[in-house]
């Protein structure tokens, strides 16, 4: 009898083992995030200084190439959103990917000095070599592992400390910064042109700019997505990743390089734009939880939603003037920023 009772005992635990208590919540979680990112793309063709209706929108995707409609959705607010969804996405695996192998809640691109790295080496291709504008993206991926190497390196003492890797990011960005000033001054007469780059948007954005970022964009995704057991194995520590037969340091560095590789892309065409790989990893870890598998494709979902709103809001809130979306994302990200730094301190 005891021996029935301590089976009957035992199935619900066999069956919690199997049924994944969060599979609604990310099931829900998922819906919503498709719908919040089609509601917001529509959304973003229809409001601007020229209003379109629904049906109009309709008329046009159905083949209607008349009028100035079609050309104002084809040719001005399409090629933004794509544009600003990838870079979402982009960002936002990014910085999930640096909070887990730097083991810093507040890591970021922009945070960390990635931004600042890529966005000087894209400026000198920019300012010094405007012909070759196609170089602007491999260039910044030289520049954002650059400055992701260092930081690594600098606050590296018997493991990645924190505080040290947030210090050592700041003083590279201002470095950075300073590079990016100085070619400024030195070439005052060719910066026009950059001046919205630097603080991050997407006017002017064209199907040039997405086929341009299109490559990187889907060979880091992928990368990352297929390596994502890596990165829950680095969660549990070097000590256990080494003794699963992990090569812990070479795959960190793997994984810092696909960041850089992400940020750099988003920098070539959006600028330096900051704290989307804050706010997302954060926000969607509370939800579907640590899961890399889980976690990496819906911060990618809930990235592009962010920035597709984000940039709706900028450039429509004090229309007709148009705020960059990085000072939107600016104001937003930095009280997110203050109140995760103040609760890790809080923790020391």
């Amino acid at each position: 009898m005891s021996n029935k009772s301590e089976i009957i005992n035992l199935k619900p635990e066999i069956h919690s083992q199997h049924v994944d208590p969060r599979l609604s919540k990310r099931i829900i979680t998922g819906a919503v995030g498709l719908v919040a990112l089609i509601t917001g793309a529509i959304g973003s063709i229809m409001i601007g200084a020229v209003d379109i209706s629904i049906s109009d929108i309709a008329r046009v995707f159905f083949g209607d190439t008349g009028g100035a409609n079609y050309y104002i959705i084809w040719n001005i607010r399409l090629p933004r959103i794509i544009v600003g969804a990838m870079v979402g996405m982009n960002l936002a695996i990014a910085g999930a990917i640096l909070q887990c192998v730097l083991r810093n809640p507040l890591a970021d691109p922009g945070i960390i000095g990635v931004t600042a790295g890529a966005g000087l080496a894209a400026m000198v291709i920019m300012i010094l070599l405007p012909a070759h504008a196609a170089l602007v993206p491999a260039s910044a991926f030289v520049g954002a592992l650059t400055a992701s190497m260092l930081v690594y390196f600098i606050s590296w003492k018997r493991g990645i400390n924190p505080l040290r890797l947030i210090l050592a990011g700041v003083a590279l960005a201002a470095f950075f910064g300073a590079g990016i000033s100085s070619l400024m001054v030195f070439y005052s007469d060719r910066v026009q042109g950059t001046i919205n780059w630097m603080v991050g948007g997407f006017l002017g954005r064209s199907w040039g700019h997405v086929e341009m970022v299109l490559p990187y964009t889907i060979i880091g995704l992928a990368t990352a997505f297929i390596g994502f057991k890596y990165l829950n194995i680095l969660m549990l520590g070097d000590e256990v990743a080494k003794g699963l037969g992990m090569r812990v340091e070479p795959v960190r560095l793997g994984f810092i390089a696909i960041s850089a590789f992400l940020a750099a892309s988003a920098v070539s065409v959006a600028g330096l734009l900051g704290f989307v790989g804050l706010i997302t990893p954060h926000a969607v870890r509370l939800i579907v939880g640590s899961d890399h598998k889980f976690l990496l494709p819906f911060s990618a979902l809930f990235g592009a939603t962010l920035i597709i709103f984000a940039d709706t809001i900028a450039r429509t809130i004090f229309s007709p003037v148009e705020i960059p979306v990085g000072v939107f994302m600016a104001f937003l990200g930095a009280p997110f920023f203050i109140y995760l730094l103040r609760v890790g301190m809080q923790r020391m």
